[in-house]
């Protein structure tokens, strides 16, 4: 009994084995192996949003570095100490305005 489909060309290429050793090696390396193609994209997205998060700290050094050289002058210290912490000479008064839906509030 002979193969009828044997002289057909999707015949031929499906029975080469180089071809089923092809598709395993490369169904092995797309999704079974430690170095698949979906592990090296979840790697990728993850090394962007290291990058990502290296650039925005690099930037918050630099405005630290720019505030650290300000706060070196006692006027700016000063400036600092009254907006931030609320701090005052003993010849003043300090008035605080909250209006509604201000999230900031000042707690002693």
């Amino acid at each position: 009994m002979t193969n009828p489909y044997k002289d057909k060309a999707w015949f031929k290429f499906l029975s080469n084995k180089y071809i089923w050793v092809l598709l395993f090696f490369s169904t092995w390396m797309i999704f079974l192996d430690n170095y698949s193609y979906f592990d090296h994209r979840f790697l990728d997205k993850q090394i962007d949003e290291l990058e990502d998060n290296a650039t925005y700290y690099q930037e918050e050094i630099k405005k630290d570095q720019q505030q650290i050289k300000q706060l070196k002058n006692s006027e700016q210290v000063e400036k600092y100490a009254r907006e931030k912490y609320y701090m005052k000479k003993d010849s003043e008064d300090i008035y605080i305005i909250e209006f509604e839906g201000d999230s900031t509030s000042f707690k002693k």
